[in-house]
């Protein structure tokens, strides 16, 4: 399997690397992008041959995949360059936040397999989640590829809907920095009690990290663990009783609902909030 990454960002670097650790034989890796020090970190960190954006076009000649690891704002530079150029054979893997599927396929050709996705920055360290769905010409192979390249930085989750693109980022793209945030308070609410800095930042974010790993390897859901530690007239249930009563719960909703909606406008999708509203 031959790949074109374009674009040489913090995600390409990480499927490439999950992709090329341990070598094989059967994949080849060629990377597009402007940026002359990301050309030379890309070709010294992991052996592959690069190209600048003027050569982009020959950098896909003969590719099985073309990644697009671009910012949207570029999004229409590149789309332009590639169009008429892209065959029906090759595979275009968008990992660009906000373009949909027709828009690629509407600049490519109606005939072009796309397969969109979302992963998330924890794929950085091979722990990511990435969300993906597919336009109506992919063949089987395509998204067996399509996952294999996804799969490198973490699991994926198919979606039927395209238009659930913005709930996976509202939740798995938005979700890092809620559980940050949570880290972050907890170690502010340690201090407060007393704890040394050093010790409130490390008992926070290593709690954190345990829980999330219990979760991650566990058949349960989250509910029922939650349950588990939260013994009737113990410490955590005192905990739980204020969350529930400033309305944690709702709260949390809220932001998801928000970072989804703000997800769809950056799209150009329509606000499901307001066709509820004019359904209504």
């Amino acid at each position: 399997m031959l790949i074109t990454f374009i674009g040489g960002g913090n995600m390409a670097s990480a499927l490439i690397s999950g992709l090329a650790n341990p070598p094989r034989s059967d994949l080849r890796i060629r990377v597009v992008d402007p940026d002359d020090a990301a050309r030379a970190r890309l070709r010294d960190t992991f052996d592959v041959p690069v190209f600048t954006d003027k050569e982009t076009i020959g950098a896909i000649q003969g590719a099985d995949v073309i990644l697009l690891a671009i910012k949207p704002q570029t999004m229409p530079v590149v789309l332009n360059q590639l169009a008429g150029k892209v065959r029906s054979d090759q595979l275009v893997l968008s990992i660009a936040a906000g373009t949909t599927i027709d828009t690629i396929r509407e600049r490519l050709g109606r005939d072009i397999a796309v397969v969109r996705c979302m992963p998330n920055t924890p794929a950085l360290i091979g722990h990511g989640i990435s969300g993906m769905t597919a336009g109506p010409d992919c063949s089987r192979q395509q998204l067996a590829r399509a996952e294999e390249i996804l799969l490198a930085a973490g699991e994926v989750v198919w979606l039927d809907n395209e238009g659930l693109m913005d709930a996976v980022t509202a939740v798995s793209g938005t979700g890092p920095a809620y559980y940050f945030l949570l880290t972050e308070a907890l170690a502010a609410a340690a201090r407060e009690l007393g704890l040394p800095p050093h010790t409130a930042e490390r008992l926070a974010a290593i709690t954190c990290f345990g829980a999330g790993a219990m979760m991650a390897t566990s058949p349960d859901e989250a509910e029922e663990l939650r349950r588990r530690v939260t013994s009737p007239g113990g410490t955590t249930e005192a905990a739980m009783a204020v969350l529930d009563s400033g309305g944690f719960r709702a709260l949390m909703e809220h932001a998801v609902t928000a970072a989804r909606d703000r997800s769809m406008e950056l799209s150009g999708a329509p606000n499901l909030g307001e066709a509820d509203k004019d359904a209504e």
